[in-house]
């Protein structure tokens, strides 16, 4: 059976389980030495296959040839530490930042995080977009106070654990507001997971985002992109790495020569291309800081970047087994991509 067909012909609930099954050309049966030193996010997954068994998800990654996994740590994370030690992958944890005034939560899971031998955790601020979530500048300033609460209460947390968090450039900080809110916590334990195409959204050059979140890397998201024009503003898209507009080589090569410890973790998220709204009014409600010179650069980009010829990919109208397929043919695609990258 090809890996192919073993995709199509199986359901969600049995992909994962059985991906050793069909292991990728770039390993080789019983090899435990990851194929390449990029792991993946289990937002890779986001869409259709939404794994939620951490210590399925380090296997389904290691029969891919991943170097490690990013993901929520549940279950027994002893078993997954031993796992990861054996297969000699690295793991990373997604964790909530810290509710309200309570911080039992985050600190069991900065608990589970250690058990599974994580030493750096991903966490985001905001699980949406931020022209969408908020209906009036109020809102936003809301959502900020908030999350300097919540980092009031995680930093403490995180030096006492000794483990290094990486907030995310979630569509929700502009690099300047990003920059800002790290430089003012200037904490050894508190950093940038480094989304390299979040900030087009914001209209954000992508590469002035990886160049200056950099130095506060701790985590990554790897991941490249496209967009295409549309009446309201434009459409951006996740692409296999080497596919889309990104200069991946230059943007990974920064990070690793400004931070070399950084892990490259992989979100390749499949899916109907997202809308950017920027010529509409609602879009800029939260932006009061930004002009049109911004939409200007940004628009510039787009036009520049459009690929004729090339839509952006659409799979909503594909059948269930074909969209696994084509998420995890995208995820392969990525990995496959950046272990025949030159090495510096």
């Amino acid at each position: 059976m090809t890996r192919r067909s073993f995709l199509e012909s199986a359901g969600r609930a049995a992909v994962l389980p059985l991906a050793a099954a069909a292991l990728p050309a770039a390993r080789s049966a019983g090899a435990t030495t990851p194929a390449t030193e990029m792991g993946i996010a289990s937002t890779s997954y986001l869409s259709f296959l939404k794994p939620r068994d951490a210590y399925t998800f380090l296997e389904h990654c290691h029969a891919l040839g991943a170097g490690g996994m990013q993901a929520t740590i549940n279950g027994d994370a002893e078993r997954i530490r031993k796992r990861a030690e054996e297969l000699g992958m690295y793991v990373e944890a997604m964790v909530p930042l810290p509710k309200g005034g309570d911080t039992a939560e985050f600190e069991q899971h900065l608990k589970n995080a250690k058990a599974a031998g994580a030493k750096t955790l991903r966490a985001g601020a905001l699980s949406g977009r931020r022209y969408e979530t908020f209906p009036s500048l109020e809102d936003w300033r809301k959502f900020v106070a908030g999350t300097n609460r919540a980092l009031d209460l995680a930093v403490p947390l995180l030096e006492r654990h000794r483990l290094v968090m990486g907030l995310e450039n979630h569509k929700d900080w502009t690099i300047d507001e990003h920059v800002a809110l790290l430089k003012k916590y200037s904490s050894e334990y508190l950093g940038a997971c480094v989304d390299f195409g979040n900030n087009i959204s914001l209209l954000d050059d992508p590469t002035e985002v990886v160049e200056r979140l950099a130095p506060f890397a701790v985590t990554t998201h790897v991941k490249d992109m496209s967009v295409e024009r549309c009446p309201e503003g434009f459409l951006m898209s996740e692409m296999p790495l080497g596919t889309g507009i990104f200069d991946m080589p230059r943007m990974i090569s920064f990070i690793k020569r400004t931070r070399p410890e950084v892990r490259m973790s992989l979100e390749m998220i499949t899916r109907d291309p997202l809308l950017v709204p920027c010529l509409t009014d609602k879009y800029w409600i939260t932006f009061p800081d930004r002009n049109g010179r911004y939409l200007a650069r940004a628009l510039q980009f787009v036009e520049k970047s459009t690929q004729p010829g090339k839509p952006l990919p659409r799979v909503s109208q594909l059948s269930a087994a074909a969209q696994l397929a084509a998420e995890e043919s995208n995820v392969v695609a990525s990995l496959d991509w950046f272990r025949r990258q030159p090495r510096s």
